[in-house]
């Protein structure tokens, strides 16, 4: 049995109504019941917000609030955490890195205190070992770093290991920010730059980027990005698409298997976002489902920030929510509830 919304919730949602703004919809697809979830909420950060729903190789649904549309450029917070996963798939392909390769063997300074075993597997599922004293609530928190290599340096010669690497997961902008940083050093390039190159104009998301809007600052591989509900759509379509984007292979199959299978030791997670506690962690994103066999049906890598996407592999559908206000975790409920309408909508095959 795969987890789903009880009806009960649905109908609690639906009573606390307020218009705020109307819908588009496209195709044939009745969303009569998404319109509803929008437009009839009581959550004031929907104001100024974007919802798009990709199927079949289109949009077939988008809702557009206030000021704020599909080409709005906004921090994304954690949903970074799908894209800097995807650019050290890359680099696995092409054969430059595994995902069970030492940090030390590209960064020695990793082999002194007490670090040498982390791997990058270890950096993208939060499995490093090393004491988090950032907290969910500072990944915001502006950079006292020039750059990734100052950052990263820091984490190795003064933040302590608290547990054996891959053995417990601890929630923190510090594996992302490491993984990036060897990638940074296997291209010889900065990882805004490597980015653009490899991963966004490829997915033709035209207005990413890692820079932050104080070019003095480290860049965050993390929590860093800045991007639009469209560019974002791009890749959701291309993780909903086996990999490929507009007819051209990016991810390879291999490399959507890492993505969607839990990381060993998920059953192990004790320090998860309150909005994702009781979910699994894959590599860069959250479990929102699987198959009594394990095969995940549906991942989300949800932000702080304001940003939900959403990936359903079992219905064939691809969404994400956009917000202007950070919003901790009031979205959860919302986009459970507009997953629930939109599976009974698209049914489809999820053995």
């Amino acid at each position: 049995m795969i987890k789903s919304v009880t009806g009960r919730l649905f109908c609690m949602m639906i009573m606390a109504i307020s218009l705020i703004v109307p819908y588009e919809s496209y195709g044939t697809v009745d969303t009569a019941a998404i319109s509803m979830l929008l437009s009839k909420t009581k959550d004031k950060s929907l104001k100024e917000s974007v919802f798009l729903v990709y199927n079949n190789g289109k949009i077939i649904y988008k809702k557009e609030a206030g000021e704020f549309n599909a080409k709005t450029l906004q921090p994304i917070g954690s949903a970074s955490h799908w894209l800097t996963t995807a650019l050290v798939l890359l680099f696995v392909q092409e054969g430059k890195l595994s995902l069970n390769d030492k940090v030390s063997d590209y960064l020695p300074i990793f082999s002194k205190h007490g670090k040498a075993y982390i791997t990058i597997g270890n950096c993208l599922s939060h499995n490093t070992g090393i004491k988090n004293d950032q907290g969910v609530a500072k990944v915001f928190q502006k950079s006292k770093f020039k750059n990734l290599e100052e950052e990263v340096n820091d984490y190795a010669s003064k933040k302590e290991i608290e547990t054996n690497p891959g053995t417990e997961f601890n929630y923190s902008n510090m594996g992302y920010n490491i993984a990036a940083r060897v990638l940074e050093v296997i291209s010889k390039k900065p990882l805004d730059r490597l980015s653009q190159e490899k991963l966004f104009r490829p997915l033709a998301m035209r207005n990413t980027t890692f820079a932050n809007e104080n070019y003095n600052d480290a860049m965050n591989a993390a929590t860093g990005a800045r991007s639009t509900a469209a560019d974002y759509m791009n890749f959701l379509s291309m993780l909903l698409n086996k990999g490929s984007f507009n007819g051209k292979p990016f991810l390879d199959e291999a490399s959507l298997k890492i993505m969607f299978t839990p990381f060993e030791g998920a059953s192990k997670i004790k320090n998860a976002p309150k909005t994702m506690e009781g979910y699994d962690y894959g590599f860069g994103s959250w479990i929102l489902s699987a198959t009594d066999d394990g095969k995940v049906t549906a991942a989300s890598a949800p932000s702080l920030a304001g940003t939900w996407p959403v990936v359903d592999l079992c219905h064939q559908y691809a969404f994400i929510l956009f917000t202007k206000e950070t919003s901790g975790d009031q979205h959860k409920d919302l986009v459970l509830l507009l997953k629930s309408a939109l599976d009974d909508e698209l049914p489809g095959n999820c053995n």
